[in-house]
C-alpha cells in the first residue's frame, strides 16, 4: 500500500472493508486510517463472545474521528453472524407465513428491535437488513430470506421490521434493489440476468422498495443483477437504476451501499478499482469490498481521496444510537419480552 499522510480529522471514505480475525492487527490499523476507508463490515470470524466483540468495536470506533461505521449482515435465519450470547433469530420467511397477520407483523417489529438492540449493545452501528426481495421463485440466494411471495406483504413486514430497528436506535438498510427474488442464480457465484420488462419489475419487485422509501428508510443496497430490458450492467453499477429510477423517480435521499464487490456478479465491470469507480459514479455512497485484502489495497493505491458532501451527510445518519450496554440490555423488560416471544415462536417450529 502506498504511503500517505493521515489528516487529523478524517471524513468517512467511500470504502467499507473487513477484518481477518478477532482483533485488529497492526497492518489493519494502518489500513483503517486510510482516507478512503469509511467503515468495517464484520463476519463470524470476527466474533468469539460479546465481551470480545465489544472490545473490537470500541477499538475500531476510537481509531478515528469521526468514527468509522461498523456494520454486519445479521438478518436472521441462515444469515446471522453472531450466535453465542445473541438471540437466535428466525428466517424472515417463517414470520411471513405466521397467522394471524396482525400478530405476525408485531413479531416482525419485535424481531427488528431485538436484532438491532443486541447489535447496538456491542457497538455495531447497523445491520444490512431487512431483505425486501419478493419471494416465490427458486432463487438460490434469497429463498426463506424473503418475508413473503406477495409484494404488499413484503412491504408490510419490511416496514414493521424497520420500525422495530428504529425504535432500538438503528437505521435500516433494505436490500437488494430493485429485487433479487425473481432470478434463480446466486450473484455470489454467477451473473444473474433478469429479462423482464421494467413494467413487470415496477409492479412486482419494486413495490416493497417504494413503500419503505415512502416510510422513510435511510439505507438501500442494490443487487448485482442485470435487468437486461433496463440496462446492460448490474443495477449496482447502473446510473439508470441508481440515478434515474432510485434517486429521481422514487426520490430516495438516503445512503446507497453497494453489495460486495468481490462477488461474481460484480466482476463483469473489471478489476476492483474499476468496480469501485463504476459503483461510486453510478450513485453509490459507499462500496463493500469483502474477503480480498489485496483488492482493497489495489483500490487504495489507485484512487484519490475526495469528499462528497452529500454522501457524508447520508453516511452520518447511519450511526447507531448506543443506548444500553450489553448487560443493561439483558435486564430490560422489553428485551426479556421480545426474547421470550421470538424463542417461543422458534420452539413451536422445532
Amino acid at each position: 500500500m502506498k504511503p500517505y499522510t493521515t489528516p487529523k480529522n478524517l471524513l468517512l471514505g467511500p470504502i467499507m472493508c473487513d477484518l481477518d480475525s478477532l482483533e485488529l492487527g497492526a497492518d489493519e490499523r494502518e489500513l483503517l486510517l486510510h482516507p478512503l476507508i469509511g467503515g468495517v463490515i464484520l463476519f463470524s470470524r470476527n466474533f468469539d463472545s460479546p465481551k470480545q466483540l465489544i472490545q473490537l468495536t470500541s477499538e475500531i470506533h476510537k481509531l478515528r474521528q469521526p468514527a468509522l461505521l461498523i456494520a454486519v449482515d445479521h438478518e436472521g435465519g441462515r444469515v446471522q453472524r453472531f450466535h453465542d450470547g445473541f438471540s437466535q433469530l428466525p428466517a424472515c420467511g417463517l414470520i411471513g407465513k405466521y397467522e394471524p397477520i396482525k400478530e405476525a407483523l408485531l413479531l416482525s417489529e419485535h424481531m427488528g428491535w431485538l436484532m438491532a438492540a443486541e447489535l447496538l449493545s456491542v457497538g455495531v452501528d447497523f445491520s444490512f437488513a431487512p431483505v425486501l426481495d419478493v419471494g416465490g421463485t427458486t432463487s438460490e440466494v434469497i429463498g426463506d430470506r424473503a418475508f413473503h411471495v406477495e409484494p404488499e406483504k413484503v412491504s408490510q413486514f419490511g416496514q414493521a421490521f424497520m420500525f422495530g430497528m428504529k425504535e432500538a436506535g438503528m437505521t435500516a438498510v433494505g436490500k437488494h434493489f430493485p429485487g433479487h427474488g425473481s432470478v434463480i442464480e446466486d450473484s455470489h457465484f454467477s451473473i444473474p440476468v433478469d429479462h423482464r420488462p421494467f413494467k413487470n419489475i415496477n409492479m412486482h419487485d419494486l413495490v416493497p422498495f417504494k413503500a419503505l422509501i415512502d416510510a422513510g428508510i435511510l439505507g438501500l443496497m442494490p443487487a448485482h443483477v442485470i435487468y437486461s430490458e433496463v440496462d446492460k450492467i448490474p443495477a449496482g453499477f447502473s446510473s439508470i437504476w441508481l440515478g434515474k429510477i432510485l434517486r429521481k423517480q422514487l426520490k430516495f435521499q438516503g445512503t446507497i451501499f453497494s453489495d460486495d464487490l468481490s462477488m461474481e456478479g460484480a466482476k463483469i465491470i473489471g478489476d476492483y478499482a474499476e468496480r469501485t469507480k463504476a459503483a461510486l459514479e453510478a450513485g453509490c455512497d459507499m462500496v463493500l469490498i469483502c474477503n480480498n485484502k489485496e483488492g482493497v489495497i489495489s483500490v487504495l493505491d489507485q484512487m484519490k481521496a475526495s469528499s462528497n458532501i452529500k454522501s457524508q451527510s447520508c453516511l452520518e445518519k447511519m450511526r447507531g444510537n448506543f443506548n444500553d450496554t450489553y448487560d443493561d440490555l439483558k435486564n430490560k423488560k422489553l428485551w426479556q419480552e421480545c426474547y421470550r416471544e421470538i424463542k417461543s415462536f422458534l420452539d413451536k417450529r422445532d
